[in-house]
């Protein structure tokens, strides 16, 4: 029997980590850059797939990100949301065995008809 553990924390601290790594002091650009140059700094995010941070007064209000990296990141997230409900369903005591979870959902699909 495979058993795999995953620690959340680890895993979070590593993303945390390799995102504070990015060069962020080229990528951020007062509102008013973005006002005035909207089409470039689209342009720039999507080239380099990456983000620019908008700031307003001196203060960070915003984040222009690459779709790819968008989309990427929320597969991250639920990624994350998944494995901690796992982690907490498994403390819970709410688990079985691989061979009666598989035996289950292959029971579900032969009683629909797949």
């Amino acid at each position: 029997m495979l058993v795999v553990v995953l620690n959340i924390d680890y895993i979070m601290s590593y993303i945390i980590c390799w995102k504070s790594l990015m060069k962020l002091s080229r990528a951020v650009k007062p509102i008013s850059y973005l006002k005035q140059h909207t089409a470039d700094a689209v342009k720039e995010v999507n080239k380099n797939s990456s983000s620019m941070v908008i700031t307003q007064n001196g203060e960070a209000k915003a984040v222009l990100v690459d779709i790819v990296e968008y989309e990427q990141a929320q597969e991250s997230f639920a990624l994350l949301k998944m494995l901690a409900q796992s982690k907490e369903s498994y403390q819970q005591g709410k688990h079985k065995p691989a061979k009666k979870a598989l035996a289950d959902v292959r029971k579900q699909l032969k009683d629909r008809g797949y």
